[in-house]
């Protein structure tokens, strides 16, 4: 291919421009950026492209029909739900993801999760914004408790890249780590089934995919299972974990805390049951864990690397 025209359909949620995209402006003939790109936009954005980018942008059979010259798709992230794969390979056209662009970013993000929790860093923020330091009879405000996780023990769903760099930063806090067996998965020495593994942990922290088999894995039964005050953090998928459920051990004292920095839906304009203002020792932040401008720009790179081997006929990151 020559004089290749690519189309970003989804540009800004990738860049917020701090990032430098000359390796693909380099690659390609045009690289065209759109802020956003509605779904019955899609197809004429991409007529005459060869090469389509998008985050978070659906790509369905309907535009790979109307796009025959549509030859790749790089995904700038590592979900391919946006995409129709199976499409894709009707159609001839490769697509290919990001992978562990986001390590330390996550890995660092669950780890400050973890230690806000232990240290109640929220309340005693929202304290010296009420004045009730100031108003303290000694030197130092002590209300909330605050736990050492050097001696306790940590438990990890999903031990790939990102859970074996979240067990590094944990066992450099004295931490114990355990390792959970997913549900549907072969046995594994060394690795606890759910049931054995939650009882024995201070603090929870999933880094699985969310698949069928593992959709609401921590729902009331498991999160009963759990020791009165341990924690949970899920900076993996929303639907891993019943939110209503967890809303409802938080507001009954049962855990010592959650984090999570993804919800089943999002953006969540229709609400979640873990944004009532009432639920204690809760902290969500917006599934940004992900998003340092480092692991933004190794985005970036992939997608050039993806895009370069498969012009040169040796395509990488294929999941289609």
């Amino acid at each position: 291919m020559t004089a290749i025209r690519a189309v970003f359909l989804d540009h800004p949620s990738l860049d917020l421009g701090d990032l430098d995209l000359t390796p693909l402006r380099l690659l390609f003939a045009e690289l065209e950026l759109h802020a956003q790109t509605a779904p019955q936009q899609v197809a004429a954005r991409l007529q005459g492209a060869q090469v389509a980018i998008s985050n978070k942008v659906m790509i369905d059979a309907a535009t790979f029909a109307a796009c025959p010259e549509l030859k790749l798709v790089l995904i700038a992230a590592t979900g391919t739900n946006n995409v129709d794969l199976a499409a894709a390979r009707a159609h001839g056209v490769t697509v290919c993801n990001c992978q562990g662009y986001g390590t330390p970013s996550v890995a660092q993000h669950t780890l400050m999760l973890l230690l806000a929790l232990a240290t109640r860093l929220p309340d005693y923020q929202a304290a010296v914004r009420a004045g009730r330091w100031q108003q303290s009879s000694q030197f130092c405000l002590l209300d909330f408790p605050i736990v050492e996780l050097e001696g306790k023990t940590l438990g990890l769903l999903g031990h790939g890249e990102l859970g074996s760099a979240v067990a590094q930063l944990a066992r450099a806090f004295g931490m114990r780590v355990l390792l959970g067996l997913l549900p549907g998965r072969q046995a594994v020495d060394g690795r606890l089934p759910l049931d054995e593994l939650l009882p024995q942990v201070d603090a929870l922290t999933l880094h699985c995919p969310l698949t069928e088999q593992t959709r609401n894995l921590i729902g009331a039964r498991e999160l009963g299972l759990m020791k009165p005050g341990a924690f949970l953090i899920n900076t993996a998928r929303g639907g891993l974990v019943d939110e209503q459920a967890l809303a409802d051990a938080l507001r009954a004292g049962h855990l010592g805390g959650a984090a999570t920095d993804v919800l089943s839906v999002e953006p969540p304009r229709d609400g979640n049951p873990l944004l009532a203002a009432d639920i204690p020792r809760l902290i969500v932040t917006p599934h940004s864990a992900w998003g340092s401008r480092e692991a933004r720009q190794r985005i970036v790179g992939q997608l050039e690397e993806n895009a370069a081997a498969f012009l040169a006929g040796t395509p990488m990151r294929v999941v289609s």
